[in-house]
C-alpha cells in the first residue's frame, strides 16, 4: 500500500485506541526531529523539554501555541513566526482573512503542500469525488487559503476542475451549467447566495447536474437547518469540511451528516472544557486544540484554534477518529452571556435558517452597561419579525429584538460569511 492509498486511509481510520496513539507518537517525534533546532519559534518555546517522547501523555507538559504569538512575532519578518526555514525554501503563500485581527501570511514548502493534498484525500473520499467528476471551484482565488488546496487535490485525483475566480455569481451559474458540473466547492453562505441569484434570474438550480456541494470556511455544513436549506435548494448532497491556513485541512464530514471527523492520522486533537478549562468529556462543549503531524515548514504544536466543538468518541462506527457533533459550532470569543444565558451565533443561525422566508440576516452584539445584548436584522419575505422573536424566545428562552430590513440591504458573501457583528469591545472603548 502507498502512504496515501484508499486502503491505507481506511486502515488508519480504523486503528483506534493504542494503535492510533502509537501512530501519532511516531509521527510527532518525526516532527520534532525535522524542525528542531532549526525552527527558532519552537526551539525557544520547547526549551528545557524533552522532545523524544515515549508517550502522548508527555505532550500535556508542552505549552500551547496561540495565533497571537504567530502574528506578534511576524511584524518584522512579515510571515508567520513558526517557519522552520528561511522564506526562500517555501513555494506557497496564503494569508488569513484578518477578520479577528491582523492578517497572517503563512508559507508552505512543496512537501508541506503535498501533505495538504494527503489531508484533502479524506475530504474527497467523504464527498465521493471521483476521476469522472466535473468540479466547479467557486471562490475568489485570492491569497486566502479558500479552496486552493482542494483545487490541487481534485486535479491530483484526476477530475476535471473549472476555476471560477473573478466571475460574477450569474456567470458562475452559467459556467456550471455549460460544463455540466457534478460538484461545487464553496462556503455555505455562497451556496445559498448562488441559489438566490439563480431564483432571481428564473433559473431552477435544483435541476442542474450538481450532485455534491463541498463546503467550508464557516459553520453551516453540519448545522441541520443550514445544510437542509442548501440541499433543498440544490437537490444535492452537502459535505462539510474544516481547516485553517495556519493549521491545515484537519476535518471531514461523516456520511450521515452528523458532524465532522478530526483527521487523527494527520493531527493530534485535544479538547478543553469551556466551563472548567480541564480536558473535556464526551459531548462536552469545548475548545479544539490541534497539533499537526506532517507539516514541517510551518508546524503547530498544541495550537489553540478557538473553535467550539462537542467531541464524541465511538469506536462502533466505521471510523474510530473522534467526531465533532454538529461540526464547528462557533468561536470561543463569540460567546455572549445575555441575562445569564450562554448564547453562540451558530445557535441563533440554526433557528433563523429554519424560516424559509428569511433570505439574509445579521446579528449585532453590544454592551449595555456590564451586560451583553443582542439584536437581529432579517430580510424577510413576510416582513413579520414577531414570529421570529417568538421562536427565539421558545428555543433559547430569551426575548431578542428582531427587526425587518429591506430585501437586498444586507451584505452577501463569497468567502466566509460575516453575519455576526461584535461591537462589545467598541462599546466599552467608547464608554
Amino acid at each position: 500500500m502507498t502512504a496515501n492509498s484508499p486502503n491505507e486511509r481506511k486502515r488508519l481510520m480504523n486503528l483506534g485506541g493504542p494503535l492510533l496513539a502509537e501512530h501519532q507518537l511516531s509521527r510527532l517525534n518525526q516532527v520534532f526531529q525535522n524542525i528542531l533546532p532549526l525552527n527558532q519559534f519552537y526551539a525557544s518555546k520547547l526549551s528545557g523539554l524533552g522532545t523524544e517522547l515515549t508517550s502522548l501523555d508527555e505532550l500535556d507538559a508542552f505549552p500551547f501555541t496561540f495565533k497571537e504569538e504567530l502574528v506578534e512575532r511576524a511584524i518584522e519578518s512579515k510571515f508567520a513566526a513558526n517557519l522552520t526555514w528561511s522564506p526562500e525554501k517555501y513555494s506557497r503563500l496564503h494569508r488569513t482573512s484578518g477578520t479577528r485581527g491582523r492578517p497572517l501570511m503563512v508559507l508552505d514548502t512543496q512537501e508541506d503542500w503535498q501533505w495538504w493534498m494527503t489531508c484533502w484525500e479524506y475530504v474527497l473520499d467523504s464527498a465521493n469525488i471521483q476521476a469522472d467528476d466535473r468540479v466547479l471551484m467557486a471562490f475568489s482565488f485570492g491569497p486566502f487559503i479558500g479552496f486552493w488546496s482542494a483545487y490541487d487535490a481534485v486535479i491530483q485525483r484526476g477530475a476535471l476542475v473549472a476555476p471560477a475566480g473573478g466571475l460574477s455569481s450569474l456567470a458562475r451559474i452559467d459556467l456550471l451549467n455549460n460544463i455540466e458540473a457534478t460538484a461545487i466547492f464553496c462556503t455555505p453562505s455562497y451556496a445559498l447566495h448562488l441559489a438566490e441569484v439563480a431564483a432571481d434570474n428564473q433559473i431552477n438550480i435544483g435541476e442542474s447536474t450538481v450532485e455534491t456541494i463541498v463546503v467550508a470556511g464557516e459553520p453551516g455544513g453540519s448545522i441541520p437547518a443550514i445544510r437542509n436549506r442548501i440541499q433543498n435548494a440544490w437537490q444535492a448532497k452537502v459535505v462539510d469540511h474544516s481547516g485553517a491556513s495556519e493549521v491545515g485541512a484537519w476535518g471531514y464530514a461523516d456520511q450521515a451528516g452528523r458532524g465532522i471527523y478530526v483527521n487523527e492520522a494527520e493531527f493530534i486533537a485535544e479538547f478543553f472544557s469551556l466551563d472548567t478549562g480541564e480536558p473535556a468529556s464526551d459531548g462536552q462543549l469545548s475548545e479544539l486544540v490541534l497539533t499537526s503531524l506532517g507539516r514541517y515548514g510551518s508546524p503547530v504544536i498544541r495550537y489553540r484554534t478557538g473553535d467550539l466543538v462537542r467531541p464524541t468518541w465511538n469506536d462502533d462506527q466505521d471510523c474510530s477518529f473522534v467526531m465533532l457533533e454538529g461540526g464547528v459550532l462557533g468561536r470561543v470569543d463569540d460567546m455572549m452571556i445575555v441575562r445569564g444565558v450562554n448564547i453562540f451565533p451558530s445557535s441563533i443561525e440554526q433557528i433563523l435558517r429554519g424560516f424559509p422566508e428569511i433570505i439574509e440576516y445579521r446579528m449585532t452584539a453590544r454592551k449595555q452597561g456590564e451586560m451583553d445584548s443582542l439584536s437581529v436584522e432579517i430580510e424577510d419575505r413576510l416582513s413579520d419579525a414577531s414570529r421570529v422573536e417568538k421562536e427565539l424566545q421558545l428555543k433559547i428562552g430569551l426575548k431578542i429584538e428582531v427587526q425587518c430590513v429591506p430585501i437586498g440591504s444586507l451584505p452577501r458573501f463569497e468567502l466566509k460569511g460575516h453575519r455576526f457583528v461584535d461591537q462589545r469591545t467598541q462599546n466599552l472603548t467608547q464608554g
